[in-house]
């Protein structure tokens, strides 16, 4: 298995309630030429859990880190005025906090972040702000959302 310091979570950027599921999110990565679903799970609208790559496999989602991380993508994160949003429904919430509380202890020195905040400290402060984020993904605020559900982002 491969050693993984990084759970890096997503969003789809697709408009929020709108259908979307794996066979969609592979096809879409697979015409920008990945070779296969980037992420390594995915979250759909009802909640339900969907497996893109085995874990033992680098994904393709945060640029710079894959190697060393797993990717996890719930479908949303664009509201109907178009515009970055957090999205998420009770039941992707409560399914995102069960699949992170099941990968904590397999990868207990792995951070939990945002794709967002994996962008560069542009100005080397040691602080990722929001105007240095390259993408606005997963639309809210990972850590903190993680502390509030008794997660240890780390």
């Amino acid at each position: 298995m491969r050693k993984i310091t990084l759970i890096g979570v997503h969003c789809s950027a697709t408009m929020e309630g709108k259908p979307f599921d794996l066979a969609a999110i592979t096809a879409m990565h697979k015409a920008r030429g990945f070779s296969d679903i980037g992420y390594h799970f995915l979250i759909g609208l009802k909640g339900e859990r969907w497996i893109g790559r085995p874990l033992e496999k680098v994904g393709a989602h945060i640029q710079g880190h894959n190697a060393y991380s797993i990717g996890i993508c719930y479908i949303g994160g664009i509201g109907a005025d178009g515009k970055a949003k957090d999205t998420r429904n009770p039941e992707q919430k409560a399914e995102l906090r069960k699949l992170l509380a099941e990968l904590r202890p397999q990868f207990p020195g792995a951070k939990i972040r945002g794709h967002r905040d994996m962008s560069p400290d542009l100005n080397g402060d040691g602080i990722i702000q929001p105007r240095e984020w390259l993408k606005m993904c997963p639309c809210f605020d990972v850590v903190e959302w993680c502390r509030s559900v008794g997660i240890d982002p780390k």
